[in-house]
C-alpha cells in the first residue's frame, strides 16, 4: 500500500463540527443564568466562547490542517519547553490568575490562557517524537521506561503544584496509551500502573477535598448539603430530564443550584434539558470520533503519525468519557471539562488545533 495526499476524513470533520455546534447551543442555555448573575449579560459566556474559543480555534484548525504533520517532529521539543515556561508563569504575581485556590491561568487582557490545556497537545507531540526516533530502545528500561518516567514526572509535578489532578490524570493516561502503542513491554506498563495507583492514593491522603470526593463517590447520599452537594445536584438534574428532557432552556438546576454548569457539570444540564435520547446521541458522536481517529492511526504511513493520531484521539475521547462518567457517578468527580462543549477558550483552541493535525494526518494515510 502507498501513502499519498488525498482527501481528508470528512466524516471526522463533520462529527467534530456537530459536537462544537451542539456545545455552543447547550452553553448558551446552561450559562444564561450565571452569565446574567455575574456580568449582567445572559450571553456573556457564549460571546466569549465564540470570540476567543471558536474564533481563535478555527484559525488554529485551519493552520494545523494545512501544515504537513511531520513539521511537529521538529517543533515538538521547543513547543513543550515554551509550555513548561507557561506552566511556571502562572505563579508570577501580576501575570498568573487564581480562582478557587488554584493557580492555573495567565491573564491576557480580557481573556485567560490555561497552559495545561495546551500541554495536552504539546506533550502528545513530544512523546510521539521521542518514541518514533527511539524504536529500538522502547523496550529497554534505560532508553524507554526511564526517559518516559522522567518527562512524565516533571509534567505531573508542574501540574500538581497548581493543583489540577483531573488534567494530570488525562495527560498521564494519554501518555501511557502512547507508550503502549509505541511498543512498550507489558511488564513496564504494569509497573507504571502500579506506581500510578500508589501516587493516586498518596494524593488522596494529602488533600482532604480529594478524600471527600472519594467518600462521596462511595456513598452519594452522604452529606447532601455539604461534600455531597455537587454530585447530588448533578444526579437530580440528570434524573429530572428523563427520556425526552424538560426542553431546551428549561433547566431548573442552572438557576445557581448546580455548581460549574458551564464547565464539568454541563452534561448534567444537557441530560436535564434534552433527556436521555440526545444525551446518548452526544455519547455516540464521541464514540464515532474515537472510531474515525483510531482508523486514521491504523493507516498512517509512519510511527510518528500513528502515535500522534492515537494520542489526540485518546485524549479527547478519554476526557469526554471521564467527564460523563463522573456526572453519572461511575467514577469520583474529576473537575475536567467536556471537550468541545464546556466553556473554556484555551481548551477549545487546543482541541481544534489537535483536530486540525488529525485531519492533516488523514490526508496522508495509506490507500
Amino acid at each position: 500500500m502507498s501513502a499519498r495526499l488525498h482527501k481528508p476524513d470528512y466524516t471526522l470533520l463533520i462529527i467534530v463540527g456537530v459536537i462544537v455546534v451542539y456545545g455552543l447551543v447547550m452553553l448558551s442555555s446552561a450559562s444564561s443564568v450565571i452569565s446574567f448573575e455575574k456580568f449582567g449579560d445572559s450571553n456573556y459566556f457564549l460571546k466569549h466562547q465564540l470570540l476567543y474559543g471558536i474564533g481563535v480555534g478555527v484559525i488554529a484548525f485551519l493552520i494545523t490542517s494545512k501544515l504537513d504533520y511531520h513539521i511537529w517532529q521538529r517543533l515538538a521539543f521547543p513547543l513543550l519547553a515554551v509550555n513548561v515556561l507557561l506552566l511556571l508563569a502562572v505563579f508570577i504575581p501580576g501575570l498568573g490568575y487564581q480562582y478557587g485556590g488554584a493557580s492555573r491561568w495567565i491573564q491576557l487582557g480580557p481573556t485567560l490562557l490555561q497552559p495545561t490545556e495546551i500541554l495536552k497537545l504539546t506533550f502528545i507531540l513530544y512523546l510521539s517524537t521521542l518514541f518514533s526516533k527511539n524504536i529500538a530502545g522502547i523496550k529497554d528500561v534505560a532508553y524507554g521506561l526511564i526517559p518516559f518516567l522522567v518527562i512524565l514526572g516533571v509534567i505531573i509535578f508542574l501540574i500538581m503544584i497548581q493543583p489540577d489532578m483531573g488534567t494530570m490524570t488525562i495527560i498521564a493516561l494519554t501518555g501511557l496509551i502512547i507508550f503502549f502503542v509505541a511498543g512498550a513491554p507489558l511488564k513496564h506498563l504494569a509497573w507504571l500502573i502500579l506506581g500510578a495507583t500508589g501516587l493516586f492514593l498518596l494524593l488522596v491522603k494529602i488533600a482532604p477535598y480529594r478524600a471527600a470526593r472519594l467518600t462521596v463517590f462511595l456513598n452519594p447520599a452522604l452529606d447532601p448539603q455539604g461534600i455531597g452537594y455537587h454530585i447530588n445536584q448533578a444526579l437530580l438534574a440528570i434524573g429530572s430530564g428523563g427520556i425526552f428532557g424538560l426542553g431546551l432552556g428549561h433547566s431548573r438546576q442552572k438557576y445557581l443550584y448546580l455548581p460549574e454548569v458551564t464547565g464539568d457539570s454541563i452534561f448534567a444540564i444537557i441530560a436535564e434539558e434534552l433527556g436521555l435520547i440526545f444525551s446518548m446521541a452526544l455519547v455516540l458522536l464521541f464514540l464515532t470520533l474515537m472510531y474515525r481517529g483510531y482508523k486514521i492511526s491504523k493507516t498512517t504511513p509512519d510511527l510518528f503519525g500513528k502515535l500522534v493520531a492515537t494520542g489526540i484521539t485518546s485524549w479527547l475521547v478519554c476526557q469526554a468519557f471521564i467527564n460523563i462518567a463522573a456526572m453519572v457517578t461511575l467514577i469520583p468527580l474529576t473537575g475536567i471539562p467536556l471537550p468541545f462543549v464546556s466553556y473554556g477558550s484555551s481548551a477549545l483552541v487546543a482541541s481544534l488545533a489537535a483536530v486540525g493535525i488529525l485531519i492533516n494526518i488523514s490526508k496522508q494515510t495509506r490507500t
